[in-house]
């Protein structure tokens, strides 16, 4: 007797590759598991404004370097410059110039955000330790003592980080503080006093995201270093870590901001928070990246289109497979319902059902006839064709004469399909008579319905679609199926009378 294990390794196979690769194309590339799925995107406008001095002016903005936001668009608009964006080591900066710039000029950034997930900020590297801060002879002994104060309720580089921020947000703030921060900003004072002993900290600019905002500055911020990530420490507020509505518009240490040739520059921003589809939203940016992506959607839309009727079959043959293998229903023809059902999805399932019994009756009582003149087979399924096609047609015609709109979508039926469907009834009914048609027609009814309602189902069409890796999933239940051999359900009322013996 052959082995069944290799048969069983290959269903296993089958099953956990097109189970990882979905799972793979939902994590890696945000793709929704579930349909009509919305994200939260941010529209943001930052305006430049300086005045220009009639001289060539060169403007430089940095652009934002957040991970935990990805960028989906971004343009700009400004009308007599050139643009052009550099990217240095990850550091990504606009730059505008004009042979001339002469009084008030104003520049805009615009871009859309759709957070990414990735709210930690991990460190590419390990940085250099930082060269202890030279302080002011006037400054020496009290950035001395607040730092001999924090350290001495320290434990680590985070827990000191934390004790002096505290020390410099407090409200009753010692002398020793007040001098310092008299010309120190509270952020700058904090990274240097990080420096002294020798911890890896730098000053960022962030951007507070508050809908339906204008014209917002960047705050400053400090990230300091610990075990392989960077920490948020907002300095002025007194507050660790980093909220949702942040944007870390510039961590490299550079200016936000540079003008040559121009006066009383400064950037300010404006904010809208809006929703947008999250499939949508994740093709986009697997374009945007140039991510490699196995995916339909590298197809032109009418492609698109087609594979997405042709993608909903396996489901439809999965349920046939089911109900005729599992279940015990008979139909006429194996795969006749799954064409039937898809029909049914152009023409919705009531119009569907109606057109299917009327074609089908007047079908067989042309073909009645047709098997008095004792033609060959050929010549009588080509018969059959013919009038299958004119009865659609003339079923058309009296819908659209008595205002029917649905009746207009019967042409969707596969002609040669029916055409067949009503031979081997015909057949059927001279040979094993009505109720046999009865049983094997309605049986086809009844399964290509529940394969149209499988079909139809919202989610189903997008997993079939979206995630190629289900149809791996189908084509293992499929193979699992084609090996069982025991009774059929609707066999068992068979041996209902010796259950009850």
């Amino acid at each position: 007797m052959q082995s069944r294990k290799p048969f069983y390794l290959l269903v296993a196979l089958l099953f956990i590759l097109g189970i990882g690769a979905s799972v793979y194309r939902g994590m890696e590339h945000n793709v929704p598991f579930l349909p009509g799925k919305q994200v939260q995107s941010w529209a943001l406008d930052a305006k430049v404004s300086f005045v220009g001095t009639g001289e060539p002016a060169e403007v430089s903005l940095s652009l934002p370097n957040d991970p935990a936001f990805d960028i989906l668009t971004e343009n700009a608009s400004s009308p007599g410059y050139g643009l052009s964006v550099t990217d240095v080591d990850g550091s990504r900066r606009a730059i505008w110039s004009t042979r001339a710039a002469n009084g008030q000029q104003d520049i805009y950034y615009k871009l859309t955000l759709v957070p990414s997930g990735k709210d930690e900020l991990i460190a590419a590297d390990t940085p250099a330790q930082p060269e202890p801060y030279i302080w002011p002879a006037t400054e020496k002994t009290a950035a001395e003592q607040v730092i001999e104060e924090a350290w001495a309720r320290s434990a680590g580089n985070l827990s000191f980080a934390r004790q002096l921020m505290q020390t410099l947000s407090a409200t009753n703030r010692s002398q020793n503080v007040e001098l310092l921060l008299s010309g120190n900003s509270p952020t700058k004072l904090f990274v240097r006093m990080l420096h002294d002993k020798g911890i890896a900290a730098h000053e960022v600019n962030g951007l507070y995201l508050e809908d339906q905002r204008r014209r917002q500055s960047l705050v400053p911020l400090a990230e300091v270093y610990d075990k392989g990530q960077w920490h948020l420490f907002d300095v002025v507020s007194g507050k660790e870590g980093r909220p949702d509505s942040l944007l870390l518009w510039e961590r490299d240490g550079n200016s936000v901001l540079d003008v040559v040739g121009g006066v009383n520059s400064q950037v300010s921003f404006s904010m809208l928070k809006d929703t947008r589809s999250a499939l949508a939203t994740s093709i986009d940016l697997m374009k945007n990246q140039d991510a490699w992506d196995f995916s339909l959607y590298q197809l032109p839309l009418e492609e698109q289109s087609l594979f997405k009727g042709i993608l909903l079959i396996p489901v439809g043959v999965l349920m046939v497979v089911f109900l005729r293998v599992i279940i015990g229903i008979k139909t006429s023809g194996t795969f006749m319902p799954v064409l039937i059902a898809l029909a049914f999805i152009q023409t919705t399932l009531l119009t569907g059902l109606v057109g299917f019994l009327l074609i089908v009756a007047f079908g067989l009582m042309i073909r009645s006839y047709l098997s008095r003149l004792n033609l060959l087979l050929i010549s009588r399924i080509s018969a059959v064709i013919i009038v299958v096609i004119g009865i659609i047609g003339l079923f058309t015609i009296l819908s659209y004469k008595f205002g029917l709109s649905e009746g207009l979508t019967i042409t969707f039926f596969p002609m040669i399909i029916l055409a067949w469907t009503i031979e081997r009834m015909s057949i059927l009914w001279e040979e094993e008579g009505a109720k046999e048609v009865v049983v094997q027609g309605g049986g086809s009814l009844l399964v290509a319905t529940l394969a149209y309602l499988a079909m139809s189902a919202t989610w189903v069409q997008h997993w079939v679609f979206n995630f190629l890796g289900i149809h791996l999933v189908i084509l293992a239940l499929v193979l699992l199926m084609g090996q069982y051999t025991g009774y059929k359900l609707l066999e068992l009322k068979r041996f209902k009378p010796l259950a009850g013996e």
